[in-house]
């Protein structure tokens, strides 16, 4: 990587760092120049110099450029939005009182914005990804070429995104899916937890691609299972080959294989009793008839005889589940339960003591009630009506995420939030077991119809109804209205009655949904650095999240471009000069706010950051800013003077960030020197 690109505001280059590792684990594979040596890489691979002419690989047109995107650094950064008053009472909470957020912007955009803080910490991950079904849209991941950027659609208008259709007149219609889908898996896998856990939703158009693609990103080894939802309760009549689809499936994949990585179901306890007072306690009876035949397993075919009545219960045609050994060992302990006839068929005693202490698996058929149409009615519960198609029911997302993020504190990610499903799910987890469970909802500024009741109900974008989804249901939650836990078709979700806004006043505004372009300039200029954030009270219900938005780098270097006549030290030279004149007056024209957002964010903070004017510091103007993991203190004044120079020479510091062009050549060396890796300066 050129030294240039240290001087842009960019996300890890995953790239290098793959390159990096395979150096530092076998650097007989480099050149003395530092360049991989592929023919000594090829002759280690395959030492018998003999090329593979067929082999078994999942291959399509344009995997090799989608692999290489997902691996390249982002210089985009995420902006708390002004108007997250709607659904805080505050624009911004402490560290702890709010982690969970959702993101508006291009997908693969932010997930790699969040590598730099969340890399192996997010549990569970659920998506809901477009289906292929010839109408669906698919995400694009160039928006310089022959289209309008992306950031004329959504930076400043907020119009929408440019998507492509994908049709099955397409000769690429598979590839231009799995393109889409495959370099965002590639990065969410870098997010997981040792011990975390995908879930998938899917449909039969790509099940079996996305089982050979998720094969290839998380190692077939790490496959879990292939759970089958029951998502139509009615069939459908309107089918042309006569076979109604009532399913839809969910692929899980863990990160590193486990031997459970599911928690299980609930075991029933109903079932066990005790009506013959055994002191062992209660009981259920067991079948012990075998499964194989007497070629198969000759010791399992013989007649089992009750030793008190001598009554000959033979051998069934499978024969016994136990060798004559165990059999006689669990006659004498009187675990064996004989009917009174030969006709009948001895059990076995099953004592509740005795049971393995984990729990039955979790059925990889899911038929629980709920159904497609139950998705639709939340919403309209919500919302007042039908504004979102196919959502899932939060109740199947509950029971996903209930199987892995066991431990309250857990983060989940969506990347396709689509109308918040896994927002809702969450949070009421959270409302009916005290957990702390956050989440990171992703979900692109796609433009609603015009002619849909969703756009004329104000919501023109899909991460509007996104937002306002989950800024209900936390309303809604912090009224006291808790979905049972105990019911597996929860419906109606909630009444339609209005929380009461005395009770929710201490926590959040109540507004009706406000379309983002009417909302009044003191709304929208709400929210600057210069006081402490304000913090959501530990004991209060803190059922809510914050709202960030991808936007384009506030640093006008993003927009310089190397020369490839020139070498690398020409382009150094001539980006330091295009950073000299562009951003001379950076923090006077720019919002202080925004800049320390996108430094934080590339320095690795967590969202939930809080920032505030270190009083110490009196001739500067210096930020002492937090995620309650990592501290630093950022100052973007024009001069550093030499009292602040003094208060930074004292230890122990956090990290003092500053812009470079501010610092004279002894300053930078004395910083540099006293603080090392945490001085930066950019």
């Amino acid at each position: 990587m050129p030294d240039y690109n240290n001087l842009l505001p960019l996300t890890p280059d995953l790239n290098a760092e793959r390159l990096e590792t395979l150096k530092q684990l076998l650097p007989d594979l480099f050149t003395n120049e530092g360049r991989l040596n592929t023919d000594e890489l090829r002759r280690l691979t395959d030492p018998d110099g003999t090329p593979e002419t067929e082999r078994y690989e999942f291959r399509w047109f344009g995997k090799t450029l989608a692999k290489r995107t997902a691996f390249t650094p982002s210089n985009a950064t995420l902006v708390r939005d002004a108007n997250s008053g709607r659904v805080f009472h505050s624009a911004r909470v402490e560290a702890e009182a709010a982690g969970s957020f959702i993101i508006e912007g291009e997908n693969l955009e932010v997930l790699k914005l969040l590598l730099a803080a969340y890399r192996q910490r997010v549990k569970c991950i659920y998506i809901d990804p477009p289906y292929n079904t010839g109408k669906d849209f698919v995400y694009s991941d160039n928006y310089t070429e022959d289209r309008r950027p992306y950031w004329e659609n959504t930076g400043v208008t907020q119009d929408g995104v440019k998507i492509d259709t994908n049709t099955d007149a397409d000769g690429r219609y598979h590839s231009n899916w799995l393109n889409m889908l495959y370099s965002r898996l590639l990065l969410a896998r870098q997010l997981l937890r040792p011990d975390g856990v995908i879930f998938i939703s899917i449909d039969d158009n790509e099940v079996t691609n996305l089982r050979k693609l998720c094969d290839e990103v998380f190692g077939e080894e790490n496959f879990v299972a292939e759970f089958i939802w029951k998502s139509r309760q009615n069939k459908d009549n309107r089918t042309k080959t006569g076979a109604s689809i009532d399913h839809e499936y969910i692929i899980c994949y863990s990160k590193f294989h486990e031997e459970r990585v599911l928690k299980g179901s609930i075991r029933k306890t109903d079932q066990y009793s005790n009506p013959d007072n055994d002191e062992r306690g209660s009981w259920v009876s067991a079948n012990m008839v075998g499964l194989r035949d007497e070629s198969q397993r000759p010791n399992l075919h013989y007649d089992l005889i009750d030793p008190e009545t001598k009554i000959n219960y033979g051998k069934p045609l499978m024969g016994w589940r136990y060798d004559k050994k165990t059999m006689s060992r669990l006659t004498s302990e009187k675990r064996i339960i004989w009917p009174s006839s030969a006709e009948g068929r001895p059990r076995r005693k099953v004592f509740f003591d005795d049971v393995d202490d984990n729990l039955p698996g979790f059925s990889s058929m899911i038929n629980q009630d709920v159904y497609t149409r139950d998705g639709t009615s939340a919403i309209e519960n919500l919302l007042g009506s039908r504004f979102f198609d196919f959502p899932k029911p939060p109740y199947l997302i509950k029971s996903l995420i209930e199987q892995v993020a066991t431990d309250q504190n857990d983060l989940i990610l969506d990347f396709f939030a689509g109308s918040g499903t896994t927002g809702q799910a969450v949070m009421e987890l959270n409302a009916e077991d005290g957990g702390n469970r956050q989440f990171i909802l992703v979900q692109i500024p796609e433009a609603t119809d015009e002619a849909s009741e969703a756009h004329k109900a104000g919501y023109t974008k899909i991460s509007d109804i996104t937002i306002e989804r989950c800024r209900r249901v936390a309303q809604r939650l912090a009224a006291g209205k808790i979905v049972s836990p105990g019911k597996a078709k929860p419906a109606p979700l909630f009444d339609n009655a209005e929380p009461d806004e005395a009770t929710l006043a201490e926590f959040f505004t109540l507004p009706e949904f406000v379309p983002e372009q009417t909302l009044p300039e003191s709304e929208k200029d709400a929210g600057k650095v210069d006081e402490p954030h304000s913090a959501l009270d530990a004991s209060k219900p803190t059922a809510g999240f914050q709202v960030m938005r991808l936007r384009q780098s506030y640093f006008p270097r993003t927009e310089w471009t190397p020369d490839p006549a020139k070498s690398d030290a020409e382009n150094e030279k001539s980006l330091r000069e295009y950073i000299r004149l562009k951003e001379s007056q950076l923090v006077t024209l720019f919002n202080r706010e925004e800049l320390i957002s996108e430094i934080l964010l590339k320095q690795g903070f967590l969202l939930n950051y809080s920032v505030a004017k270190a009083g110490e510091f009196t001739k500067n103007d210096v930020f002492r800013c937090t995620d309650g993991e990592k501290e630093a203190l950022v100052c973007l004044d024009n001069q550093i003077y030499p009292a602040t120079m003094a208060l930074l020479f004292q230890n122990p510091l956090p990290k003092f960030v500053c812009l470079e062009r501010t610092l004279d050549t002894t300053q930078k060396w004395n910083l540099k020197h006293t603080l090392q890796e945490r001085f930066y300066a950019f």
